[in-house]
């Protein structure tokens, strides 16, 4: 049905920024019959979605995790909820570049064709699209993703991201930030160019608007180098020699920056601090051994060398700040000396996307499901070979 696909796409060209959601209802009605269509966006801590067009109420009730909404939004895959009665609801993956944003539900009147599901699949990856655009322009979506009041620091460290995931040819890469709504210093980065991915991962020093402001000055020198051609030693250059002048070893920075060749699978990284990261082989999880440098901003013109190792297909990488490895509530052990690599391993089968959250949530666990005590970050990195074709779930 490529007149389906042209047609939705137009609509949501066509449509104010603000009203995606009820450009995608009214086009859909029209082009495949539909009754009714949904648009439901992830919050910020990805544990729930909430629908653009009754945005107090979240996909499947009170408790989602179980949800057909969730389930395509985890597995990235339709999934067709079939009623006694014929009607059909097909679930879509609302994604664009590997970045997850949600789920688009078409009400059918009838269980789809194979050509029915692929046109809505193509609406919802057109609407994908058109909300990462529209985001500049209208606030309407970051509303409903918040499902309480951010500070202002994580109000600024949320916009600085590049977004949540991202695929680049054989590799998936995702980040989570918490506590989400309250998030200082801890930050990652990333960017994709041609075979090379280059990825930052921040453990920022202080906490609140001053941890974040220290932050967003990092994150926007290294991008200010990486734009200029500069490789991953005169990014970390010229951010740390930023920081420095500005606060003369006051205030410093704990960086890990790397830069992946996709193709090859070699990877290049310069420590500066705190952050670690570990690798996902077989089924064992292997802290790799860096050469720990200074922090950014800590002396005028500090140089720094670059680490090069080879990963294979298949390898998982993990990035994670000291407010997860060094979690130690109530005079526990650290969460990082056993419990982190159990929850690692156990994302074995997951994607990248949904084992950044498999992490966070027993590193919750471990705190008893208490607040965190620190900024925390985790960033996953997976380089594999192409994936199979996908396919379409059953409810």
């Amino acid at each position: 049905m490529p007149e389906a696909s042209g047609s939705v796409s137009r609509a949501l060209r066509a449509a104010a920024p603000d009203k995606l959601a009820e450009a995608a209802d009214a086009v859909l009605r029209q082009a495949l019959g539909a009754a009714r269509a949904e648009v439901f966006v992830a919050d910020y801590r990805a544990s729930g979605l909430w629908p653009v067009l009754d945005p107090d109420r979240r996909a499947g009730g009170p408790s989602p995790a179980g949800t057909v909404a969730q389930r395509c939004f985890s597995s990235q895959q339709p999934v067709l909820d079939t009623a006694d009665d014929g009607r059909c609801q097909a679930y879509l993956p609302v994604s664009v570049w590997g970045e997850r944003l949600g789920v688009l539900m078409v009400d059918l009147p009838v269980a789809p064709d194979a050509d029915t599901v692929e046109a809505a699949r193509d609406a919802a990856g057109a609407l994908a699209v058109a909300m990462r655009a529209a985001d500049r322009e209208t606030d309407r979506y970051r509303r409903v993703r918040r499902r309480e009041r951010l500070s202002m620091a994580a109000e600024m460290q949320w916009d600085l991201l590049p977004g949540r995931s991202v695929r680049h040819g054989e590799v998936l890469l995702a980040g989570q930030l918490e506590p989400a709504y309250t998030v200082g210093g801890d930050h990652f980065d990333w960017s994709v160019d041609a075979d090379r991915l280059t990825v930052t991962v921040l453990n920022g020093t202080g906490s609140g608007l001053t941890a974040s402001l220290l932050t967003a000055v990092t994150v926007n020198a290294m991008r200010n180098a990486r734009r200029s051609g500069g490789a991953l030693v005169e990014q970390a250059e010229l951010a740390s020699d930023t920081i420095f002048y500005q606060h003369r070893g006051a205030k410093h920075v704990a960086t890990l920056l790397l830069e992946l060749d996709c193709r090859r699978g070699v990877l290049r990284a310069v420590d500066a601090g705190s952050p670690q990261l570990l690798r996902l082989r077989g089924g064992r999880v292997t802290p790799i051994a860096l050469e720990q440098q200074l922090p950014l901003g800590m002396f005028a013109e500090t140089r720094y060398d670059v680490q090069e190792f080879t990963l294979e297909p298949g390898d998982r990488l993990f990035v994670v700040s000291d407010g997860v490895y060094a979690a130690a509530p109530d005079e526990r052990e650290p969460y990082g000396a056993r419990a982190m690599a159990r929850s690692m391993r156990a994302t074995r089968l997951q994607p990248a996307t949904e084992a950044v959250g498999t992490v966070m949530r027993e590193l919750h666990a471990y705190h008893a499901d208490a607040d965190l005590r620190d900024d925390a970050v985790v960033v996953c990195l997976d380089w594999r070979k192409a994936g199979r074709p996908d396919d379409v779930a059953e409810q």
